[in-house]
């Protein structure tokens, strides 16, 4: 039923139409009509569930930070899940990815040929020249927030340290591209050209996400290039994971039999960052 202009504006704020999403919904109609794909309304967050969500990501930056001094020569990945489990649970919070669909720990750890997804384990021992992808999801009070960061153990090889350099440039530049009103295709466009510039690839069986009330939302974040789509319409109040994975060598990927570990098909190296963001009025805002 269309509404008229003093209406309750469908997304519930209480507002009327005409003075909260009536500008909103013309707006997209006219890029509708350009053949863009519009979200979905009742995906978009309101200033409440960010604050929810900056709440949560606020746990998931620091437990990032504390990673930092932690992360040495001799730790054990499971000693890494401790320390995890230990500060969001000290922070009222609840680790997203402990039993998330028989997930047994409460962070990924990814090591050097690991593209995500490393279960922690306390027989594998950091060594010096390792790289290690440390995979974090909060839940405070009912919001997510997800983001993962790349660790050196070390002295590095120049192979790995490139590798860790590129990835976090890509996802800077994938960050870069989101603005209201834009083409969501432009974040893997943009993440692919600058990865294949430095001779690496982008991992294609994984890709971002949406998030906020749940672990995994609409919509799909792809880190490739999509130069003939037009796709999605990014608009004010989507929240997503941007999370490129970049591989030293072939972009295949192998999933081991515990069923959550993913490998690269040819062994070498893959490196990963990632944050939460939301799509504002004026472009966009890290949230973790």
């Amino acid at each position: 039923m269309k509404l008229l202009p003093n209406d309750p504006c469908w997304c519930g704020s209480g507002v009327k139409y005409k003075k909260c999403h009536k500008k909103f919904d013309l707006e997209t109609e006219t890029y509708r009509k350009q053949g863009y794909i519009i979200f979905p309304p009742s995906l978009l967050k309101s200033k409440q569930d960010i604050e929810g969500m900056r709440a949560s990501g606020d746990i998931t930056r620091g437990i990032l930070d504390m990673l930092t001094d932690e992360i040495k020569e001799g730790v054990s990945t499971q000693k890494i899940d401790d320390l995890v489990r230990e500060y969001t649970y000290d922070h009222n919070a609840i680790p997203a990815t402990l039993n998330y669909k028989g997930f047994p720990k409460s962070c990924c750890t990814s090591i050097n040929e690991c593209v995500c997804h490393g279960i922690p384990d306390s027989n594998r021992m950091l060594k010096d020249g390792d790289i290690i992808n440390v995979d974090v999801t909060t839940i405070l009070n009912g919001y997510y927030a997800d983001s993962s960061r790349m660790y050196s153990v070390g002295t590095l090889s120049e192979n790995a340290a490139n590798i860790v350099r590129v990835a976090k440039e890509c996802l800077d530049i994938g960050i870069e591209q989101v603005k209201p009103y834009s083409r969501l295709n432009n974040i893997g466009d943009a993440i692919e050209e600058h990865a294949k510039k430095h001779g690496y690839s982008i991992v294609r069986d994984l890709c971002g996400h949406g998030v906020g009330k749940e672990f995994h939302e609409e919509p799909e974040i792809l880190h490739y290039a999509q130069p003939k789509r037009k796709g999605i319409l990014l608009v004010p109040g989507m929240t997503f994971t941007i999370e490129p994975m970049l591989n030293e060598g072939t972009h295949k990927c192998k999933f081991l039999r515990d069923g959550w570990t993913v490998e690269t098909a040819d062994k070498k190296l893959s490196a990963q960052w990632e944050h939460t963001l939301v799509v504002t009025d004026e472009g966009y805002e890290i949230l973790t």
